[in-house]
This record gives structure tokens, C-alpha cells and sequence, in this order.
């Protein structure tokens, strides 16, 4: 079943070529819930059989990050809080994660839009407090470029890394989502070092 359905993602990821990375990672960084590890472990994998590029893969990415991420921000940015409280939930935006994500930005900042984008229940939304908040653009433009460049990297690299072995990848994609996690946590672990550092 799990090869299939492996088999099924590879092939869906090909056929659909960038545009598809594109538009799956716009969703992605949308208040739409939407794993990106699906999409870009397998880019990465075909990456490494030649049939994509990964320039092209990791181009297509940003750009659909980026875009999923402006709706956000312009959406909260139109709407308002109220709007977001009380209709949210039929946006996929509960009010708890609302609300998480508002106390993660108050307390990290503008920066909090690049680190938000790695931490899984925060990086779709980490956009909203943004929009809400009125950051500059320009400034949530290159936070989110790097967060989410950072991201795709990891799980691009990941899938091409792997490519050499097939059953790997079929057997443990769980597992290589959690290696990617983890790498996400040790730079976060840093940041959190850091800034502790500059509070001294």
C-alpha cells in the first residue's frame, strides 16, 4: 500500500512538473492544510534521476511559498482580527492556532516570520499576525524568502540524498520528515542561543 501510494506521488510530482510544485506549495503556505514534506522529498528524489532540476525545483518552491504567504498577509491585512476570530474556522484557521501564532509573533518580532517557517502549526500561519500587524513587505518578503528557501532546501536535499536508494525512500519517508524536523529544531536551538546571547 505504501509503495503504491509512494509510487503514485512520484509520478503525480513529475506529471505536474513545476507549475505543480508551484501551485501545491502556494496551498502549502496557505491557511490550507498541506504537507510539503509530499511534495519536495520527491522533487528532490527526482532531481537525483535526472528527470528535474533542482534549481528549477527549489525556484518553483519559493515562488509558491511566497505567494500562499502574500494571500495570508493580504487577507489579514484586509479582513482584520474580528473577521479572523469569528470566521476563521471556515478558512481552516482555528482560533487556538490564531492565537499561537499571534503570542509567537509578539514575543520573537519581525524575525519571527523566518523562524515561524519552520516549525510545523506555526509556518502557514506565522503570515496572518504579519498581516495584521502591518509589517513592512519588504521586511516579511525577505523573512519569508528565507525561512521558506530554507525549509525547501532541507527536504529538496533530503529526497535527492536519498535517491540512490528507492526502497529507502518507500519504506521511510516518515522517517526522513522527522530527519528533517530535527534539522529544523537544531537551528532553531541556535536561534533560541542567540538570542539569548544578545539579551546579556
Amino acid at each position: 500500500m505504501l509503495h503504491e501510494f509512494i509510487d503514485w506521488i512520484l509520478m503525480t510530482v513529475h506529471g505536474w512538473g513545476y507549475a505543480g510544485i508551484f501551485t501545491l506549495m502556494a496551498i502549502e503556505s496557505s491557511f490550507i492544510p498541506f504537507p510539503s514534506e509530499v511534495v519536495l522529498i520527491p522533487a528532490g528524489y527526482l532531481a537525483y534521476q535526472g528527470k528535474m532540476d533542482l534549481s528549477l525545483i527549489l525556484a518553483a518552491s519559493l515562488a509558491g511559498s511566497l505567494v500562499g504567504a502574500f494571500f495570508n498577509y493580504f487577507f489579514a491585512l484586509m479582513l482584520g482580527r474580528p473577521f479572523l476570530e469569528r470566521y476563521g474556522k471556515y478558512f481552516f484557521i482555528r482560533p487556538t492556532m490564531l492565537h499561537k501564532s499571534d503570542a509567537f509573533f509578539a514575543k520573537h518580532g519581525a524575525i519571527s516570520v523566518f523562524t515561524g517557517r519552520l516549525i510545523p502549526g506555526i509556518r502557514q500561519l506565522i503570515s496572518l499576525p504579519a498581516g495584521l500587524c502591518r509589517m513592512r513587505l519588504s521586511t516579511f518578503t525577505a523573512y519569508t524568502a528565507l525561512g521558506a528557501g530554507l525549509w525547501s532546501m532541507v527536504l529538496i536535499a533530503l529526497g535527492y540524498f536519498i535517491g540512490g536508494n528507492e526502497e529507502l525512500l518507500q519504506r521511510n519517508l516518515p522517517l526522513v520528515t522527522a530527519a528533517a524536523l530535527g534539522f529544523v529544531v537544531l537551528i532553531l536551538i541556535g536561534y533560541y542561543l542567540w538570542q539569548r546571547r544578545q539579551a546579556v
